[in-house]
């Protein structure tokens, strides 16, 4: 079967339980440009099959594709506030309000109250702030009282009671849904403990969006480097003439590949995973950041491989005794001197 948009999902949902289901990824299927219809096509993926030569894509159980989709959907919710929050911005910017000067969130708690003091009246700025401020923004009222000093037209006033009212019902739409992804998750109790042992993997919500990628049954990938591929975090291969072209990561892992990244930048700026940060810092050097942190996000990916394998917390001894060089290595002078350099060390010589 050709997956094409979602109009596979309902005949694999129905064939699953009885047939042993191939979906092929179009393109490693596709017909020859000019000669291609829908009958043509299908003739093509059958001659294909009969040879053993369509590559079946890596599918998980029904309950992880369910989690799949309700993860990828909060992901979508996050993107929605983070969108009305901008749009906030402007209005209050266009409004020559300027709280995100002073405040440092303008949806905390301080600002909010602010801000619904003045759109019950946006024509009247010359309020009292000292009962709606909290903590250390009581120091910094005139600062606040030169930043609420602008004038909101009505216009800008009613399309901010949307822009508030819309972000207050996405809130309570995410916290619904969250509470479906966890009863949903609660069988895999045991896996996402010994996620949570990797470093950045700390939230709850976030060790549920890798097993809704990559599933818990590692059996599926022969090897760590087979996951990291089929995760877009490995450098693609287009060689011809003995020249390489490029050697860029894929667009595959569209969903897991932006999570283990971010969780990659906590670990580096940490220095409670040496192992992980030392290793970023030699490659930014020669490499520079975005090829070091696609590297680091390989190296957890594959950590997590392993864990969720053999069924074992993360053990960052194993890096440190890998590091450590053999006892019996030898090397020469130059390449001493080398090492030397590169540590910050200046050579003089022994007769100066």
């Amino acid at each position: 079967m050709e997956s094409t948009g979602k109009y596979w999902i309902p005949v694999y949902n129905i064939l699953e339980k009885g047939c042993s289901i191939v979906l092929a990824h179009p393109k490693y299927v596709k017909a020859i440009r000019g000669k291609k219809t829908d009958k043509k096509d299908a003739k093509w993926i059958a001659d294909l099959f009969k040879h053993d030569l369509v590559a079946g894509s890596f599918m998980t159980p029904s309950d992880i594709r369910q989690l799949r989709d309700l993860m990828r959907y909060r992901f979508k919710l996050t993107c929605f506030k983070s969108s009305e929050k901008n749009r906030l911005q402007n209005c209050l910017t266009v409004s020559n309000i300027q709280l995100g000067n002073v405040v440092s969130d303008t949806f905390g708690k301080s600002a909010q109250a602010i801000l619904d003091k003045i759109l019950e009246n946006p024509a009247d700025t010359s309020f009292d702030l000292e009962p709606l401020v909290f903590k250390s923004l009581k120091k910094k009222l005139p600062e606040l009282r030169d930043a609420i000093d602008g004038y909101i037209t009505p216009e800008q006033a009613g399309k901010l009671k949307v822009i508030k009212t819309h972000y207050e019902d996405l809130e309570s739409r995410k916290a619904e849904l969250e509470e479906l992804i966890l009863a949903l998750a609660a069988p895999y109790q045991q896996e996402l403990a010994i996620l949570q042992t990797a470093p950045g993997i700390s939230s709850d919500f976030t060790a549920i969006g890798i097993i809704s990628e990559i599933g818990t049954n590692m059996e599926a990938f022969p090897s760590a480097k087979h996951l990291c591929s089929w995760a877009g975090l490995t450098p693609t291969n287009n060689e011809s003439a003995g020249k390489k072209k490029s050697v860029r990561v894929s667009k595959a892992g569209c969903y897991i590949k932006p999570l283990l990244v971010q969780c990659a930048n906590a670990v580096i700026k940490s220095t409670k995973h040496p192992e992980m940060r030392n290793r970023y810092l030699r490659l930014k050097k020669r490499r520079g950041h975005k090829k070091a942190i696609i590297a680091i996000a390989r190296m957890l990916l594959t950590a997590l491989y392993h864990m969720l394998k053999n069924g074992e917390n993360y053990n960052a001894e194993l890096y440190r005794k890998s590091d450590l060089p053999p006892v019996d290595r030898e090397i020469t002078v130059e390449q001493a001197l080398m090492i030397a350099r590169n540590q910050g060390y200046k050579i003089k010589s022994a007769t100066a």
